[in-house]
């Protein structure tokens, strides 16, 4: 089962969740919530990390909007900054955006050109001037 999407944004880590039990040498029973009902409970130490309070690496399950694969839609909030990068030929503007369930310490550069075909509604239409 994976938790999120594939890509940059790809949550690392979902929980914390406290454990219920030690079974064997290394696996562990863990008490997840109902939205993860169909994921087995029992994980290999490996696959476990510490929780050491991080609120980065610590994604709230609750409002995320989980669906049945156990996947959410990373939904942008607005355009925090932007910057023209010059490669040889061309420039390629790149806008900052803060995403939903994220600090502004976790906003991304996006290329806007992508950003405006996806999410039109960041960007305020101009009015062609005569």
């Amino acid at each position: 089962m994976r938790f999120g999407k594939n890509g940059k944004l790809s949550p690392r880590f979902v929980g914390p969740y406290q454990i219920l039990k030690h079974i064997g040498k290394v696996s562990y029973e863990l008490d997840l919530p109902n939205e993860l009902a169909p994921v087995h409970p029992v994980f290999h130490i490996s696959m476990l990390k510490k929780c050491i309070g991080d609120p980065m690496s610590i994604i709230p399950l609750e409002g995320l909007g989980v669906d049945e694969s156990l996947s959410y839609e990373e939904v942008p909030i607005e355009i925090f900054d932007r910057q023209v990068k010059r490669l040889r030929n061309k420039e390629v503007a790149f806008v900052k955006v803060i995403w939903r369930n994220h600090l502004v310490e976790g906003a991304t550069w996006e290329a806007e050109a992508d950003m405006k075909s996806r999410y039109p509604h960041l960007f305020p239409s101009t009015p062609n001037q005569a």
